[in-house]
């Protein structure tokens, strides 16, 4: 039978934002203990009172707070960081014929220096995001897909990061749990081995870089 600390340990793992806040010591735990009665009672099938779960989680904060991952130390993995503004994000209904488009969007902007360009496919649907000055010829190869979307006036954050990142869990955990702290939408997200880009509102930019100098900069 399951015990209460191995059900609280549980659902506060379900739970990032709370495991964070257990671990820096900023939350109430008999509040925290009465929010999350009912999901250990269910798991436990008794009752539980709230002493217990309270001492189980001053029991749990001392130890999530050494696995805790410093956010400072990220920056030995990151090599710079690059905005590109006046992004359009364009998404499209996968079909037959949405590679051959694809391969004709590229063939069309090759040689127009390093402006932005990146597709990603899902399993439903592509995404295609260029400079706004191609949102033209995106329309033009496009030309009988089915548009999903289509939005503006955003930025693409890049976050050029050393091969290790692939050894390390947590990174990108890291990145994006400052921004979302700071109530910043991110509004995609693309990457590869060493490089993640957060498409952002490009109002929010600034304040997103800013965010992530004072977090992840010693």
């Amino acid at each position: 039978m399951i015990t209460i600390a191995a059900a609280v340990e549980k659902v506060v793992h379900d739970m990032p934002m709370l495991e964070e806040c257990l671990a820096e010591g900023i939350v109430n735990l008999s509040a925290v203990a009465r929010a999350i009665r009912p999901r250990v009672e269910s798991t436990i099938m008794k009752k539980a009172g709230n002493a217990a779960l309270v001492m189980a989680l001053r029991r749990l904060a001392p130890r999530l707070k050494r696995q805790a991952s410093d956010p400072r130390g990220i920056l030995r993995l990151i090599r710079d960081i690059t905005v590109r503004s006046n992004i359009t994000e364009f998404t499209f209904r996968n079909s037959d014929t949405i590679l051959q488009c694809q391969v004709r969007l590229l063939q069309r902007l090759r040689g127009q220096g390093e402006n932005f360009i990146t597709c990603t496919q899902g399993v439903h649907e592509m995404t295609v995001m260029v400079h706004a000055d191609f949102e033209g010829i995106v329309e033009k190869v496009f030309h009988g897909e089915k548009r999903v979307s289509r939005v503006r006036n955003l930025a693409a954050l890049g976050i050029h990061l050393t091969p290790k990142v692939v050894e390390v869990p947590g990174v990108y955990y890291a990145i994006l749990k400052q921004l979302t702290w700071a109530g910043i939408n991110v509004v995609e997200v693309v990457s590869t081995m060493t490089e993640l880009t957060l498409m952002l509102e490009k109002k929010n930019v600034e304040r997103a870089f800013l965010v992530l100098k004072q977090q992840l900069w010693p």
